[in-house]
């Protein structure tokens, strides 16, 4: 996959959409500086249809909400998930049509669905109007009409990603779209059709690379003391997560939660990342006998799994593989077990509709996959974008509840804790209600006739599907969290986690780790990538106290500059149940070379290693290790007492350079600026490191033990 390529793609498409939008706008007499009449019946002249100012009126309604540059850029994005979607789509033959709308079957930008026009069978195509368009010439007007059909026609299946006929967004798609330079164009020429091929992780990178410069944007309005917005979270904390790592958190916390009640050497075999249980004592080794025989009990439809943060989807989507392999191995139809998944198994939530909207697409894709009739057995996944509840009206709350005491609590509770929840998303904390009573009441309506039915159906139904599953616990949940100090966060966010979260309030990240330990049931798996601030810093002390309580079946500490796009640490823990291993893992260009340190709690440590290509950070990873198996939060310090005991187990002869460079034979320190040099943008850990270091000098007298 050409990565830069989709990302000088996706960075140009973004402002050449937004130019696009506006300009179309502008055509509708709708611009920054204004928008006229709201019920104009015609802009410089020309007259416009019904359907054209009840377009505009709705456009006009939602620029007085939100804004008018929001609205442009919300709009932008909009086709550009639906023009990625419709690509990944054609490719693959996914289409149920099986015609190309971008492209011919060379790859060229010629549409076969342009060749095909009088011979296409869609859902609502009025071959009249088609056959009007090719008598006249009018090739740019038909291949409009032919692309808004197009997406009309799986709305039913993929509503999220499509919506119907007649929106503003219809309005507002670009002129020009044949050109050889327009945004159709250049996606077709400047990605490699390779790289679309069942390869869903491509919408995620796409969807990174879009919101580049609107990130760039939000991190320099910070350093002019602007708080982030809500509509600026989900750009300035979200990333794409690496394949690798999605796959070692998904296999170590979904596939151990099977693999300990259904052992099987062939799934075990095929997950490149699992890693193996470690030796226990046997007082422990007891319990987990137990857990076992519990896990025994677990069928395949029953396992739930959460990514309260999913962005573009893309461990949904491993989530997905991985339980298909579950399903086939308990002997289900492929196809049968698609269907499941999607009804069963997964769930997924997000505050930004654009990354909802490419999850849904990317686990929809994935099912795609398995079934070839998927897209046309109405079947939805359980994957939302978080709603608000600010623009429910209070007749809308009293015709759902009709003065039922019981419903009006429920429903009352669930519109007051979902106010103004895109500031908050997942880390909401919901009482819980009745849902079954609630779904019932809208199974009513939908047989009403009511004026109100629409508003209940069309905006309370969805804040009560989100809210539920907010309120759920999970066998499994996996997350890469967004990441945003207090310093960045708005007054609402602000005040709610210092309300909510006060151990974990310094950083969205660790607000995380607590919401998500709160999500997973009882001897369910909690499976993270996060910051590894909260290891050492003074204001998570709290906060590792609380994780002290909770126990670690793993963990990979990456080290500063691990990855391109990010530094990060992984962190993998399971509730109840004993600590088990430390991991340390790094990734190169092709491979990630694994350390791995079998630990207890009782100060003993044995070493297995595998040592290739890769140069690990040895200080920074050492250090870290010593630490957490040590002395764990004990304000960065070493128990000297607990090293010496663990130093005639410790395996350690690759550290030489280790002792002969940072360890040397004098009392200053004063070559410290090699390890600044490779922790520069750590500074904010950089004085911790280095009275660890000298902390650490005192091992040169138990030098030999450790060689020994």
């Amino acid at each position: 996959m050409n990565k830069s390529k989709i990302q000088k793609f996706a960075m140009w498409a973004r402002t050449e959409l937004i130019t696009q939008v506006k300009q179309r706008a502008y055509q509708y007499g709708i611009g920054e500086a204004g928008f006229g009449d709201t019920s104009a019946e015609a802009i410089s002249g020309r007259l416009l249809t019904a359907e054209e100012r009840t377009q505009r009126e709705e456009l006009i309604r939602l620029v007085k909400k939100k804004g008018y540059n929001q609205v442009m850029e919300e709009v932008a994005y909009t086709w550009f998930n639906r023009f990625i979607a419709l690509r990944f789509m054609e490719v693959n033959n996914y289409l149920p049509s099986h015609i190309r709308v971008f492209s011919d079957a060379s790859g060229a930008f010629k549409p076969e669905i342009l060749r095909d026009a009088l011979h296409l069978e869609l859902p609502g195509l009025n071959h009249a109007k088609v056959a009007e368009y090719i008598e006249n010439s009018e090739t740019e007007a038909l291949y409009r009409y032919l692309l808004l059909t197009q997406c009309n026609a799986l709305n039913e299946a993929l509503p999220m990603m499509f919506e119907r006929m007649g929106g503003y967004t219809e309005m507002l798609l670009p002129n020009n779209i044949l050109r050889p330079d327009s945004v159709l164009a250049r996606l077709i020429a400047d990605i490699d059709e390779q790289d679309w091929t069942d390869q869903v992780q491509i919408i995620g990178w796409l969807y990174q690379y879009y919101n580049t410069e609107l990130k760039d944007d939000t991190f320099a309005q910070l350093k002019k003391n602007v708080k982030i917005a809500k509509e600026r979270i989900p750009a300035a904390t979200q990333l794409f997560t690496p394949d690798w790592i999605v796959r070692y958190m998904v296999e170590n916390s979904l596939g151990r939660l099977w693999l300990e009640g259904h052992p099987n050497a062939e799934l075990h075999d095929g997950w490149k990342y699992y890693l193996d249980e470690a030796k226990q004592e046997p007082e422990v080794e007891e319990q987990l006998v137990g857990l076992r025989e519990e896990y025994k009990t677990i069928k395949p439809e029953e396992i739930k799994v959460i990514d309260p943060c999913m962005g573009s989807g893309h461990i949904l989507v491993y989530a997905f593989d991985v339980l298909m392999q579950i399903y086939t191995s308990a002997g289900w139809d492929q196809r049968e077990a698609a269907q499941s998944i999607l009804k069963n198994n997964l769930f997924g939530l997000d505050i930004d509709d654009r990354a909802a909207q490419l999850a849904f697409f990317a686990v929809m894709m994935k099912a795609r996959q398995y079934d070839r009739r998927l897209l046309t057995r109405g079947i939805q996944p359980n994957i939302y974008s978080i709603c608000e509840s600010n623009g429910i009206s209070a007749m809308t709350i009293e015709y759902f509840h009709k003065n039922d005491p019981k419903l009006k609590a429920d429903i009352e509770s669930i519109v007051t804790e979902m106010r103004d929840a895109k500031e908050y998303g997942s880390i909401l904390n919901i009482t819980p209600v009745d849902f079954a009573g609630l779904y019932a009441r809208f199974d009513e309506i939908r047989e009403d006739i009511d004026m109100m039915q629409k508003p209940a159906l069309d905006e309370l139904l969805p804040v009560v599907k989100c809210t539920e599953v907010l309120a759920q616990k999970y066998d499994v949940v996996v997350t890469n969290p967004p990441y945003m100090g207090s310093s960045g966060m708005n007054p609402l966010l602000t005040n709610y986690v210092k309300t909510n979260y006060p151990d974990s309030k310094s950083d969205l990240f660790a607000c995380f780790i607590e919401r998500c330990g709160q999500m997973a049931k009882k001897n369910g798996y909690q499976a993270m990538i996060t910051q590894h601030a909260w290891m050492f810093l003074s204001s998570f002390e709290k906060l590792r106290t609380k994780l002290l309580t909770v126990d670690i079946v793993n963990m990979a500490h990456l080290g500063a500059r691990a990855f391109v796009q990010f530094n990060k640490e992984l962190q993998l823990r399971k509730t109840e149940r004993t600590l088990t291993s430390y991991l340390q893992l790094r990734e190169s260009a092709k491979d990630a070379d694994v350390i791995i340190s079998n630990a207890t709690a009782n100060g003993k440590l044995d070493t297995n290693y595998h040592l290739g290509k890769t140069a690990f950070r040895i200080v920074y990873s050492y250090l870290n290790a010593l630490e957490r198996v040590a002395c764990g939060v004990n304000e960065g310090l070493y128990d000297m007492d607990v090293i010496s005991k663990m130093s005639g187990k410790l395996l350690i002869s690759q550290y030489d350079s280790f002792f002969n460079v940072f360890i040397p034979n004098r009392k200053n320190f004063s070559e410290r600026s090699s390890i600044q040099d490779e922790y520069n943008d750590e500074n904010d850990y950089f004085n911790e490191y280095i009275t660890m270091i000298e902390h650490l000098k005192k091992l040169e007298a138990i030098k030999g033990a450790h060689h020994a």
